[in-house]
């Protein structure tokens, strides 16, 4: 499924968020860039299920090396989704495969959903 345009995602800057199904539930997903690659996570903090952005598609804390839940402050590693900071340190957001590549209209991210996670 198709996220985005490549370049609609800067390094550390805005995700782009979309309405999943998480095993039969509504749910959320988001994409970003850190480090020159793409990553997608289920929009559910570890500590406590509530979304991570504070505000739509700010999911990065002010010095875009981390992203940042906004209810409880836990801080996690873009390229992994390990908690290294705050109320949940060692527990993970939940990965969602994400690729890049060209198409005719160029460069796009992708969303490759699973059974259990899905497009809503």
């Amino acid at each position: 499924m198709r996220v985005c345009a490549s370049d609609e995602l800067q390094d550390g800057g805005t995700g782009v968020r979309l309405a999943a199904k998480h095993c039969g539930e509504d749910a959320v997903v988001f994409f970003v860039r850190y480090g020159g690659g793409v990553y997608g996570y289920l929009n559910r903090c570890a500590h406590v299920p509530m979304e991570l952005d504070w505000l739509e598609g700010q999911f990065f804390e002010s010095s875009g090396l981390y992203l940042m839940c906004a209810t409880h402050g836990a801080i996690y590693e873009p390229e992994t989704g390990r908690c290294v900071g705050g109320p949940c340190r060692g527990a993970r957001l939940r990965r969602v495969a994400v690729e890049e590549r060209e198409t005719p209209e160029g460069r796009a991210v992708f969303w490759l959903p699973e059974e259990a996670l899905g497009p809503a």
